[in-house]
Formats: structure tokens, C-alpha cells, sequence
């Protein structure tokens, strides 16, 4: 077998694996389909979340937390909803829903689960904050596409962990990048993974890209500002923050400043923080 078709075969057995991942609720299908422009209308989001008690419960604490600063406190989840907005609704929504997806599933020893979550929700979060400060493309899929950048990783540890220990033992002598190590070991890297995914689930084609391309986004827009420029700044800050997926010191620090800098923000760094917080 030539190594090209090995990595196919590889790259197949990896993606099957997303047939192993729980089962999305009503409630994110229906946010899944909103993304790729289909009508959804307020009153059939509020009627799904009201019988998700854990979801319903999230979103009146969402919309009565000091971030909002309401005079009174908000007890109906339509009423909720209606100030929250579609956007903001998705991303609260979502990040919950695909944060219990990502508990219910079966992963190797080693692999934190706590780790990855939290730092696919920063990512989403500084992602989005980053979206509403550029003329960036599509920026309305900035959450979504920070929240699943990384998801080829989870395929990858819950279909071959046998590989994912030999990326790892590569990534950790400090010598190559963890897309080369990827590369090296399947022929394929997590971010290609994650579009392709992302392409099953039939997200818009600009979160596909984005993702994709998070390690490379000079290749997404022709060197054009892109949702992608977006998503690496967000996955940087995010680790620069202490929000790394990897364990304690092997991820790269620093590199956020330059990142940021070359999209013009440098000076909005302290602005940024002081809103991730609270989010």
C-alpha cells in the first residue's frame, strides 16, 4: 500500500469515528441548521429549550448574570431568548450542548477531556470577540468556529490512541510542531480533519475553512483577511491565557502578541481580557 492511500484509509477510519459521538439534541440540530441559513424561528428555540431543564436553566442564568445588568430578573426562557438575540442564543446554546457532547464520550487514558473543553471555549469566546472587531468574513460562525477547531483531535483520540500517544511522545520533544508530528505519524493533521467534519455536518463552507486552515490561513483568502486569521489569534490567546488543550508547558507561549499585532490589535489586548472574563 502506497503511503498516500494508507493515509486515506487512515484519514476514513478517523472520520467514522464521528458516528461514535453522542447524538446532538433537537435544540442543536436546529442551531446547526440555522448557521447555513435556514429559517428558525425564536418561538421553536424557546419551545425546545424549555424542555431541556439544563439548557433552559443555563439560559436564564446567561441573561440574569451581572454581563447583562438587567433591572429585574428574567424567569421566562422566551422572554430570555428574545433578548439574548439568534447569534448570542447559538453561542450560549451551542458551547453548553457540545460541552456535554464532549463528556459523553469514551476517550483514552491520558486524554483530558476538562482540558480540551475548556480550551475550545475560549477559543469560541475570543474567537467572537476578535470576529466583532475586524471586517472579517462571516464572522457571525467565529464562535462556532473556534468552538470546534480542535475536533479533529478528539477523532483522532477516540479512534486511534495507539497513534495519538506517538503524536504526543513526538510533540513533546520540543522539536517539531504538532501538525508536522501529525503529518508524520498519519499522513494527515487535526485541523484537515476537523473541515472535513465540519463538511459531514454540512456547516457553512466559511467555518469549514476556518478551521481547516487555523494553522495556515495565508492559504484561505488568498492572503486576505479571513475567519481563519480569526480562529489562530483566538486558539493563541487562548493558550497564552492558560487555556491550553495540552498538558502544562507543551504548548508554544507567546505567540499571540505578533498574531494580534498583525491584525491590528494590539492595543485593544487589555479590552479583549477584561471582556473574556466575564463571558
Amino acid at each position: 500500500m502506497s503511503v498516500s492511500s494508507a493515509s486515506v484509509s487512515c484519514e476514513d477510519q478517523i472520520l467514522r469515528s464521528l458516528d461514535r459521538l453522542p447524538p446532538f439534541s433537537p435544540i442543536l440540530n436546529r442551531l446547526m441548521a440555522s448557521l447555513a441559513s435556514e429559517e428558525v424561528s425564536f418561538g421553536d428555540l424557546a419551545a425546545l429549550i424549555e424542555k431541556d431543564t439544563v439548557v433552559a436553566g443555563n439560559v436564564l442564568r446567561v441573561v440574569n448574570s451581572a454581563l447583562y445588568g438587567l433591572p429585574g430578573t428574567v424567569s421566562s426562557v422566551r422572554h430570555a431568548v428574545a433578548i439574548l438575540g439568534l447569534n448570542k442564543l447559538r453561542n450560549v446554546v451551542m458551547g453548553m450542548s457540545i460541552s456535554r457532547v464532549w463528556r459523553g464520550v469514551r476517550t483514552p487514558e491520558g486524554w483530558s477531556a476538562a482540558r480540551f473543553n475548556t480550551h475550545s471555549v475560549a477559543t469560541a469566546i475570543l474567537a467572537d470577540l476578535l470576529a466583532q472587531k475586524l471586517p472579517v468574513p462571516y464572522p457571525e460562525g467565529a464562535f462556532v468556529a473556534g468552538l470546534l477547531h480542535d475536533l479533529g483531535k478528539l477523532l483522532i483520540a477516540i479512534s486511534i490512541p495507539r497513534e495519538l500517544g506517538l503524536i504526543q511522545a513526538l510533540f513533546q520533544t520540543g522539536d517539531v510542531a504538532l501538525e508536522e508530528c501529525e503529518t508524520q505519524i498519519i499522513g494527515t493533521t487535526h485541523s484537515a480533519l476537523s473541515g472535513l467534519a465540519l463538511r459531514r455536518w454540512n456547516l457553512p463552507q466559511p467555518i469549514q475553512n476556518a478551521v481547516t486552515f487555523h494553522h495556515a490561513p495565508a492559504q484561505a483568502n488568498g492572503g486576505q483577511l479571513d475567519l481563519s486569521h480569526v480562529v489562530e489569534a483566538a486558539d493563541q490567546l487562548a493558550i497564552d491565557l492558560g487555556h491550553s488543550s495540552s498538558e502544562p508547558g507543551h504548548s508554544p507561549q507567546g505567540r499571540s502578541e505578533a498574531l494580534l499585532a498583525a491584525l491590528g490589535l494590539s492595543d485593544q489586548v487589555p479590552e479583549l481580557v477584561a471582556q473574556f472574563g466575564p463571558e
